[in-house]
């Protein structure tokens, strides 16, 4: 049988047919795609703060992309620019420390590291001093990305240094995990548990780009 993979998803007004503003639990198709193209079987999971029991038929889990997380899930004060949906916190922090193979992707990674006691960086602009991580609304930048040698992501990218964006925060600390990569301008790219077979947290957008390398090796952690 295929790993049985939960993708997190969001809520957000949506229309489809004669339906226009309606509240929806919704995903990119290209996240299950790629869970699917890696040999798994994708679950799309609404955000539930007392669904945890959905783990005891997962073999794996994606943290998928979207809003802010809420900084008072790290101690911080909102900016301005922060945009927050602590509805889907509450649902996914209950999933976050779940003991299964884990993939964060972009907002997902960071959440692994506010799960793990880190904090963010709530407007990277702000830090790095361009807008390059997100060009423009609905428009993904790339950059390089370099990887600790010997690492988990190391050995999914095999040293591809090559990878796209679309975010404005960023990990500012990991917390109790393991900073394995950075763009070319020292923003954190990759968080991992070297403790543990598979957690692993990525700032880009893999699925985005129909590179399953990160989702083919989480499907064979879930094996």
């Amino acid at each position: 049988m295929r790993p049985i993979i939960g993708i997190t998803s969001y809520v957000e007004p949506a229309a489809w047919g004669v339906w226009h503003d309606v509240p929806a639990a919704l995903l990119p198709y290209t996240y299950v795609r790629a869970v699917e193209e890696a040999g798994g079987r994708a679950i799309v999971i609404p955000p539930d703060p007392d669904g945890a029991e959905i783990l005891r038929v997962l073999d794996g889990l994606v943290l998928a992309g979207g809003p802010d997380i809420d900084a008072s899930r790290y101690g911080a004060e909102a900016h301005p620019r922060t945009d927050s949906r602590p509805e889907r916190d509450a649902g996914e922090f209950a999933l976050a420390g779940a003991d299964l193979p884990i993939l964060g992707v972009c907002r997902g990674m960071q959440l692994l590291a506010v799960a793990h006691g880190g904090r963010l960086h709530q407007h990277l602009p702000d830090v790095v001093g361009h807008d390059k991580h997100r060009p423009a609304l609905g428009q993904y930048g790339s950059h390089g990305a370099r990887f600790v040698p010997g690492s988990l992501v190391d050995r999914i990218m095999d040293g591809d240094g090559e990878v796209n964006s679309y975010h404005h925060q960023g990990v500012a600390d990991p917390g109790r995990l393991t900073v394995t990569g950075w763009a070319d301008d020292g923003t954190i790219e990759a968080i991992e548990d070297p403790a543990r077979p598979f957690l692993l947290g990525v700032q880009w957008h893999p699925e985005a780009d129909g590179d399953i390398r990160p989702f083919r090796a989480l499907v064979d952690a879930s094996r």
